[in-house]
């Protein structure tokens, strides 16, 4: 919620509001492994394992390829979310408007993906007007969740109480996060096991308006 005492619904982007796994993510990693590759002088295989790295050390391919060769966020975020007919690629559920409507309160995307792949997924959606805000990785300075830094900054930029926010989310170690700031945290997950800082478990976000009790 927002200082007023508003609820506040802050949402993921890929595979929350839309399922990214069967075309976009694909084309993000092959897209990714390939700048790395180049930027590194590599090939793909060591690319690959290059960025398995970076994933344990940094939590992020761009925070490594940033901290080891210089690389500029913009140019790397550019290159790597090229789509040919990205609306071809977005897989949706069409009442996911409708549900947004139902929801009481604010609600803001908040998404390690850039600005304009954020943004452009949304229009394909037809929901862009249901959201007050979109908190992209531009918005965090390159440092994306689960760190904690991005979180902060989001928070200070719309004025937000943590403690009046819901965070939902396909990523249980996100939710972590927004747990220790004493966010509410809804889990967009088909795992059988629901980790102990999870409020909320749903198979599709579509589902959120009959669970509203769960939220207090």
């Amino acid at each position: 919620m927002s200082r007023d005492g508003r609820r506040t619904w802050l949402f993921d982007l890929d595979n929350t509001l839309h399922d990214a796994g069967p075309h976009i993510l694909p084309h993000i990693n092959r897209a990714m492994t390939e700048y790395v590759a180049q930027q590194a002088g590599l090939g793909l295989i060591e690319a690959s394992a290059l960025r398995e790295d970076y994933w344990r050390r940094h939590g992020a391919t761009l925070l490594g390829l940033m901290r080891d060769y210089g690389t500029d966020p913009a140019h790397f975020l550019h290159h790597t979310h090229q789509f040919d007919d990205l609306a071809a690629m977005v897989v949706y559920q069409r009442p996911l408007r409708q549900m947004l409507r139902r929801l009481p309160g604010a609600k803001i995307v908040f998404s390690n993906a850039p600005r304009d792949y954020a943004e452009a997924v949304l229009d394909i959606m037809g929901v862009g007007q249901a959201f007050a805000a979109v908190c992209s990785i531009e918005t965090m300075r390159f440092r994306p969740k689960p760190g904690m830094h991005g979180f902060l900054r989001v928070l200070r930029r719309h004025r937000l109480d943590p403690t009046r926010c819901i965070l939902v989310e396909d990523s249980a170690e996100n939710l972590r996060t927004a747990r220790r700031l004493g966010m509410r945290t809804v889990w967009i997950s088909r795992e059988a096991r629901c980790p102990a800082w999870v409020d909320l478990r749903l198979k599709s976000v579509l589902e959120l308006p009959r669970h509203l009790g769960a939220l207090g």
